[in-house]
């Protein structure tokens, strides 16, 4: 079987898989059509950020069965396409974990010192000595914002440069957090305490710009930001005038709402209290070797043997198996991504109740999906069907199974019961015909939902005219209705409502239905199209 590396990779990467008995080729900086029209050849695509799998690549790809990152983010690949093909997505999410965090620390260190400006006026010919004085970082505390993977192991270098680490993290129970050494703390308090925040979140729509004007003006007027993370998730022109007004005293960036940034297209690169660095934060040896080579054997494994490690968009199980499940898996990847953006606190407890012709059969596999699809929302490419169980055990969460071959309502259906912090949410779902996910219950309503592509979720008294109102609403915004739902609690008169929009509404279109009569609740969630 063939393999293509389209992107640079380390060299012991096509070691491995030409040593695993594949026919290798190497062929970089393609242009689309030239990919598109070379990939029927292959059985195996290796890239990096640099290709973009198209849709039109994967349907020329007549003989593809995998492709492979080497690294984590997957931004350049249409997932969905892949998966109706049969195509396995895998990446590697562990390998740049350790170079991502050391890039954070040394960015800190690097501002606090004055290090690339001083470097510079030397350069130049001059002594300043007295105009670089920079300050101690012992004793000083560090603000993470997401103590995840990569923030984890910031804290754990900035408690050996004895400093004081807070955190906030609404995902991560506090007993776990508490386990590292950090204080768990609210993103405003974390604003007002940090001598330094760093920030280590992906780029999400709860993420982007998360760190605004009103946030920089919390902090105080030493303190310094950086983010090595993603770009979008501190607004550039707030940060711009934070630092130009001296609200923070620094800031170092290794990532930016634009890549590639300069001077013409980015005004932060003009300030003194500024430095940074064109996205370097998996740019070691180290990380390039750890990242080529995971992703080698993982491919090499599966072309060879079919054994699946990393893969985001299909769990490790037979053909057989895969038959039995795969409606559910997709069922229960959608159920898991809708919870986790409704719900609130964190979670401690899942209880996953199979009923009916289920309780026959191998259920892990759509266990694990639940939990893929549940962790998705905030870990993006960092979550998939291999570590997703580890996740859900590193963040404390008991994951509980329990089968009844009773049904009255459908011959088979899943029950979920979510503990969190600030309650208990109850969702119940099933598969119509042979492949159409439904959720059919959501705590007390049911109701018959379609969970794909934007919904508004709103929760409304259940008298006349609320409905009317709220559509004729959205359809001033221009967006289009596709399909509503409706569930009801005649008890006490409350409504559910999940409307399928054809876009997401804005934040200052969401805050116009909000104000809406007879509404308690509304919000936006995205989840994957059909």
């Amino acid at each position: 079987m063939k393999v293509l590396i389209s992107d640079n990779l380390a060299p012991i990467g096509a070691q491995i898989l030409r040593d695993a008995g594949l026919e290798v080729d190497i062929n970089t900086g393609l242009p689309p059509e030239e990919l598109q029209r070379i990939i029927p050849a292959y059985h195996g695509l290796v890239i990096r950020s640099a290709t973009k799998v198209t849709e039109e690549i994967i349907n020329a790809a007549e003989q593809l069965k995998v492709v492979g990152r080497a690294g984590i983010g997957l931004d350049n690949v249409n997932i969905p396409a892949a998966s109706k093909k049969g195509i396995v997505v895998m990446n590697a999410p562990d390998g740049n974990a350790t170079t991502a965090a050391e890039h954070a620390i040394a960015m800190m260190m690097s501002l606090t010192r004055n290090i690339p400006q001083a470097t510079a006026s030397m350069k130049q010919g001059k002594w300043e000595k007295k105009k670089f004085s920079g300050r101690e970082v012992t004793g000083k505390t560090l603000g993470i914002i997401g103590i995840g993977r990569i923030g984890a192991i910031v804290a754990d270098r900035a408690k050996g440069l004895r400093m004081k680490v807070i955190a906030f993290d609404p995902h991560m129970p506090k007993e776990i957090v508490d386990k590292m050494g950090v204080e768990l703390v609210g993103l405003d308090e974390l604003c007002q305490r940090s001598d330094y925040l760093t920030v280590h979140v992906p780029f999400l729509k709860e993420t982007a710009k998360l760190i605004s004007a009103d946030k920089f003006k919390l902090m105080k007027p030493t303190a310094m930001f950086i983010d090595c993370a993603r770009g979008g998730v501190v607004d550039e022109a707030a940060l711009f005038d934070a630092l130009k007004n001296k609200t923070i005293a620094g800031a170092a960036l290794d990532v930016f709402e634009v890549e590639p940034t300069t001077l013409d297209n980015n005004p932060l690169l003009g300030l003194d209290n500024f430095i940074c660095t064109p996205h370097l934060g998996a740019s070691t040896a180290e990380a390039q070797e750890n990242v080529a080579i995971a992703i080698a054997e993982q491919m090499a494994s599966y072309l060879n043997s079919g054994s699946i490690t990393n893969a985001v968009n299909v769990p490790s199980v037979s053909s057989e198996v895969m038959q039995q499940v795969g409606p559910y898996l997709n069922l229960m990847d959608r159920m898991g991504s809708f919870h986790m953006q409704i719900a609130k606190g964190g979670i401690s407890e899942i209880n996953i109740e199979y009923v009916g012709e289920l309780a026959g059969i191998n259920v892990t596999p759509i266990t694990v999906a639940f939990l893929k699809g549940l962790f998705t929302p905030i870990l993006k490419e960092a979550v998939n069907f291999i570590n997703a169980p580890m996740i859900a055990k590193d963040r404390g969460i008991k994951v509980m199974e329990s089968k009844s071959n009773d049904s009255d309502d459908f011959t088979n259906m899943i029950k979920v019961t979510v503990k969190t912090t600030e309650g208990e949410n109850i969702l119940a779902g099933t598969v119509f015909g042979k492949n159409e996910p439904r959720l059919v219950r959501l705590n007390t309503f049911r109701m018959e939902a379609t969970l794909a592509g934007p919904l508004l979720y709103v929760h409304n008294q259940d008298v006349p005219g609320v409905i009317g109102t709220l559509g004729t609403t959205i359809g001033s915004f221009g967006v289009n209705i596709r399909n509503m739902t409706v569930g009801a609690e005649d008890a006490r008169g409350q409504n559910v409502i999940l409307l399928n929009t054809d876009r997401l509404l804005t934040a200052e279109e969401l805050e116009t239905v909000r104000g809406l009569s007879h509404l308690s609740q509304a919000r936006v969630v995205d989840m994957p199209s059909v």
